[in-house]
Parts: C-alpha cells; structure tokens; sequence
C-alpha cells in the first residue's frame, strides 16, 4: 500500500475509534491499539510531511501559541436562555402555560435535554470540513479558539458524509467529573492549580494561547443546537436537528428526549434530577424546547431571549455558611490536608459540615480565615469544598491558619518538598495514619517485591493490629498469616518464602522502599551512589554536602571558562529542601529505630562506585523477555553502571529487544543502533 492511501486509512481507522468512544461510548479496541495506529500516522507524515493535511488527527496535539485570541463576529447571534427561578414542578407548568397561551394550542411538544455545565461554542464546518470554532462571548462577538477545539477529540474534524456545505454547530465544552478529579490530582501532585470545578477548568482550557496545554485537558463536547446553514434541508423540529447531527458524528446528549404537556416537562425534570449524580458529567437543570421549528420562528425572541426555550435549574449546589475552624487530616501518604469546620449548611442534597481547602497553597489563595463567610460547593459525590470567601470575618491574628510543624496524629516533624504544594508527615515507617500505604509501598515491585503482600492483606495485618511497621514484616509466620481472611496454608507459606526472599536487596530498592518523601528511585540511586551504605546517609552531616555541592558547581563555572572538562557535581538533582526533607525523615527517632530493625533483617548489596554510571553505556529496552522482567533487566544493567532510558535516539548505544517488540526497535533500525536480543543481554550481565 502506498503511503498516501495508508494516511488516508490511518486517519479514517483513527476519527472512527474517536467517535466510537467519545460520542457512541462504545470502544472496539484497547488504548495501547489506538497508540499504535496514531504512531504509526505520526511516523508517516514525519516522513512524507506532504501527507499532513489540516484535519488529519495529529494536528489534535497542538501547534504553536498564539499571541492573542482573535474577535469573531457570529452571523446568528449566540442568545443565551431564559431561566426559571422556580425549581419546583411549578416552574414548567408556567412555561408551558405560557407556550400553550401564546401558541394558540392545547397541547405542545417539547425537545427536553440536560442543562451542561461547560462553555458556550460555536463550530462552523465548510464543506464538511471543520474550518473555526468560537466562544459565545457577548452573544454578538465571540473569540477565535479554533486551535484549542480541534485538540478536542469528540470534535470530529470531518463530518461524516453527504455533510451540509456550510453547517455552524453548536453546543458545549465541558469536562466529565472523573476526567476532571485525575487533573486536580496531577496538578496537585506536581504543584500545579487545582481547579475550583470542571467548568472552570473546560473554560479556562479553551480559551488560552497554547492548543498543547489544551491537549492535555480531557475536553469534550457536546452538540445541542445550530446557527447558520447552507446546503442543507433542515429537519422540522428541534429532536430532529440532534438526529441529524448525530447521524453526521457529531456527539449529542443520550439523555435527550420529546415529551408532551407540562406533566412530561415535569417527569424529565424529576428523572433527570434522580439520575444527576450517575450521571459523569456536571448539570445545574434542563433545557425545554418548542419541539417544532415552525412554532419556534412564530414565538421569536424578547429581550435577547427566545421566547421558545428555558432553563428549568434544580436546587442550588452552592450555598454560604460560616467558617467555625480549621483542622488538618493525614492522609494514607501522609499530606496534610487543611479542612474547615462548617457551620452546618443544606448543599447539594445532603448537610455538609466540613469541606476540603485541598493544602496551604490553595488556602492562601482563597484567603479562608476562621469566622469567615464563604462558599461551599458540592456537586454529585464530589468532596464538599470551599469555592471562596463572600464575607471576611474579624480576622483576628488566631483566626489565620497555619499549617502544623508536627503531625497530629503521630507527632513526626512535617516538611514540604521543593515543586510539591503538599505538606507532608516524616514519620511514615510507624505514623498510624500511613500505614497502610508505607506497607504496600514498602513491598512494592520496585521496591522490595514482596509478591502476595497486597492491599486486601496489608488491610487485615493493619486492622487487626498484628503489624505496625515494615520491621514487623520480617517476624511473621504461616500461621499467623493462615489466620487471615483467604489465606490459606499454601497462600501464607508462600508469602512468608516471598518475605524471606526481600532479605537481599540492593541499597538503592532498600531507600526507595523508605517512602521518603520527595525520593523516587532515581534519588535513591543517586544517595545510594554517593554514599555507598545506609549507615553513611544516616550520619551525614547535609548542611556539608550542600556547601560540597555549591563549591563544585563553582569550580565547574571556573573551568567552563579556561575549556576544561567539568566535575561530576555531587547530589545533582537533590536540591536543598530535599536534603532537609531525607535529613529529618532518617533522623526522626521512631523512623530510625525502624530503619536499624530493618538492618538487622536485611543485607543490602553493595552499589558500583560513584561515577561508574556516567562511564557506562545507554540502553533502551523494547519487547518482553523470558528469563527475567524488563524492571530486573532494568536493575541488572544499572548495577553495573549502565544508564536504561526510555526512549531510542542516537544517544542510544544499545536496543535490547525481546518478544513482541515495537516502534523502539523500528526506531533503532533507522538509526542504525544495535540490537541485543536477550541471549546477548544474560552474556552481557555475565549469566551465561
């Protein structure tokens, strides 16, 4: 097949699985499947770049900034709906009396959809080609965000065929409630914002500069309506211009339907309110049409509003109240997160009393202080949380939070880690509140590998209080542990064979296993290499190795100059609140009195000498492998100096390729990097 027809093939396959599992739910291959297809295009249009075309999929990852949004002028005005004040049964018999007055019938039908809680777009195709998208704006005057919306995967780029010539659809933007707590995790793990709720977060990601940040939001959208057209024999009710645009890939809400009199309006009203929190998108109420488009363009508009349309909302999920205190939970990783003791308030269905203020960041930001009024917002199962402050309080100097210096549940000093906005318990071998956590972490894949120890086990070792710390691991027994919920004789022999095995460990697993906070695995290589023991990182003196640090880099900036080679700086990637977060979590004297029962349960291998890794080769590993897992060939080659990266360049010296290798070996090939298969690996890592 020529490359011209395998793009075009490409793209098709991959906008088909887009609609199949964007708009009818309904995916027909894994994710790593869809990967592939789309690296595949990537690869072919690097290679040919005539084959780009402007709606390929690949132009869904976003190009360059723009200065500024540009000003679109809507040919129809984007008219906003009514709303109804009266959230009960009440508020649609009065539009629908009022439909049936002005309308001259005794019965009306209506087109009844869920009220999304997104952002406002226009997207008008040419020929069926997706050619702009804008913001409803001022109703006249939107914003050019065409190169954010095409990032949007449910957008489809080309409509399906026998497309309209000139279609303009609109609809909304929005974000699933699930799609939207992974962000607020992410950003909350890497220091980001955390967003207030998912309209804020879907708003904010359409409309800035960078379409590459806009890719990385889980944008969707949903059509519920049209504005100009041409070419096009429009349906004559509302129910079926969603059929049609549906039919043309455009996605529309499955919880639409058609319903007649004020007791249909009614029973939606009431069911969609039932279904509200199933549902994994936000909504504030329904939308009621005039069914048929005849009626609509007799009704006509008043006050920039169309007579034919409202909004019927539920009851409110904001609500204010006051702020009566603010205490701190530990959580199972040990962040501290600031929570505030409500005066009790009716939101959302239930009465909160207490709602998230996420960490001090977040606090300061919203400038919460005891005796404070403010918002709260609960949406669905979400957390309650508080939205801002409506009216500040006295502001006495006791009513300003401040973050503990000790934890409150086991009294360990708490750090914060540099690019981390949480703050954090030290005390993480024997703090009650981490247990769990610091056990499964501690017997980790990575870390200890401890296979068997998993979370149901972990559960009824801590519940029943038989383990309190990773220490005690190494004193159990097959009865003991046969004494536990599905686990048999075997399963407990087994696990204790499992434990007795994690006695031999490198020193880099050992830290890593620590929980530490701020220590991933490549910092625990680092210490483990600078230090050569556990018991040398325990005694060392940090306030040294930072000067050590600084003096180096100093020399090196000397030397850049007179073109000489530079030192190897020590601790590289370790910065100063790091050192002072591993400092107090190895000196903590419960946490130590750990650490030394571990030593005299575990022998640690000694690592290579410092700077053997920078000596050593590059290797990347693609494909899976029969005598040993990629993580132990992984660990393997970095015993011995070596460096494992993830991904192949011409800075690679070695391929290692297993069974079922893919794109990285086609990578190698290209650049003409060797490949080892695994006979070669074990000859390299001295096995055969």
């Amino acid at each position: 097949m020529s490359p011209e027809k395998r793009a075009r093939a490409l793209r098709e396959a991959i906008e088909r699985h887009n609609r199949l599992y964007y708009v009818e739910d309904a995916p027909q291959i894994s994710d790593a499947e869809y990967d592939r297809l789309f690296q595949e295009l990537q690869r072919l249009e690097e290679e040919h770049p005539a084959l780009r075309t402007a709606d390929s999929p690949t132009a869904r990852v976003g190009g360059a900034p723009l200065p500024e949004l540009q000003p679109v002028r809507h040919e129809i005005p984007m008219l906003s709906i009514r709303t109804e004040t009266d959230t009960s049964d009440a508020g649609a018999v009065a539009f629908d009396n009022r439909m049936r007055r002005e309308l001259g019938l005794e019965r009306v039908q209506y087109a009844a959809e869920p009220k999304f809680d997104g952002l406002a777009v226009s997207l008008l195709y040419e020929g069926g080609r997706l050619e702009r998208a804008a913001t409803r704006g001022d109703g006249e005057v939107g914003e050019d965000v065409t190169h954010n919306v095409r990032t949007i995967r449910s957008v489809p780029l080309t409509l399906l065929a026998r497309a309209p010539r000139r279609l303009e659809v609109r609809g909304e933007v929005y974000m699933d409630r699930r799609d939207f707590e992974k962000l607020n995790q992410r950003q909350q793990a890497s220091g980001g914002k955390v967003f207030v709720n998912p309209r804020n977060a879907a708003a904010g990601a359409v409309r800035q500069l960078d379409p590459k940040l806009a890719a990385q939001r889980p944008l969707r959208f949903f059509a519920y309506g049209i504005g100009v057209t041409q070419g096009w024999q429009v349906p004559s009710t509302q129910s079926g211009v969603l059929d049609e645009l549906e039919r043309l890939g455009l996605p529309v809400s499955r919880e639409r339907r058609v319903v007649e009199g004020a007791e249909g309006l009614i029973e939606y009203h009431r069911h969609m309110g039932e279904r509200r929190r199933e549902l994994p998108f936000d909504i504030d109420g329904v939308v009621y049409k005039v069914n048929s488009l005849e009626a609509q363009a007799r009704l006509g508009f008043v006050a920039r509003e169309p007579r034919w349309a409202v909004a019927h909302k539920y009851p409110a999920q904001e609500e204010m109240t006051e702020v009566l205190g603010i205490a701190v939970q530990v959580g199972r990783t040990g962040v501290l997160t600031p929570v505030a003791k409500l005066q009790p308030v009716f939101v959302g269905g239930v009465t909160v009393t207490n709602a998230t203020l996420h960490n001090e960041d977040e606090l300061r930001r919203k400038d919460v202080w005891v005796g404070d009024r403010v918002v709260v917002r609960r949406a669905g199962d979400v957390i309650p949380e508080i939205v801002g402050v409506s009216a500040p309080g006295p502001r006495r100097a006791q009513d300003r939070f401040e973050m503990p210096r000790t934890c409150p549940v086991c009294g360990s000093p708490t750090v914060r880690v540099e690019g981390e906005a949480a703050t954090r318990c030290t005390g993480g071998l024997y703090c009650k509140a981490q247990r769990k956590q610091t056990l499964l972490h501690f017997a980790g894949r990575r870390a200890m590998d401890i296979e068997g120890l998993g979370e149901k086990v972990v559960d009824q070792l801590v519940e029943r209080e038989i383990v309190a710390n990773p220490a005690d691991l190494y004193r159990l027994d097959a009865q003991t542990l046969s004494g536990l919920d599905r686990m048999g004789e075997k399963s407990a022999a087994n696990l204790v064979e499992s434990i007795g095995a994690s006695r031999e460990r490198t020193l880099p697993r050992f830290i890593y296993a620590l929980g530490i906070p701020g220590v991933g695995e490549e910092v625990a290589k680092i210490l483990a290499r600078q230090f050569g023991s556990l018991e040398a990182l325990m005694q060392a003196d940090w306030a040294k190795a930072a000067q050590d640090k600084e003096a180096v880099r100093k020399e090196n900036a000397r030397r850049k100059k007179a073109g000489d080679p530079s030192l190897e700086v020590p601790f590289e990637g370790i910065g100063p609140e790091l050192m002072e977060s591993i400092q107090t979590f190895l000196h903590e004297p419960h946490n130590a009195q750990v650490i030394r029962r571990l030593l005299a349960e575990i022998r640690l291998s000694k690592p290579e000498p410092a700077g053997r890794a920078v000596e050593g080769k590059t290797f990347v590993l693609t494909g899976s492998l029969a005598t040993m897992t990629r993580d132990e060939a992984q660990a393997a080659l970095e015993q011995l100096g070596h460096k494992v990266a993830s991904s192949v360049s011409r800075k690679t010296d070695y391929v290692v390729a297993g069974a079922d290798a893919g794109s990285k070996l086609e990578k190698a090939r290209e650049l003409g990097v060797p490949v080892l298969d695994e006979k070669q690996l074990a000859r390299l890592l001295g096995r055969i």
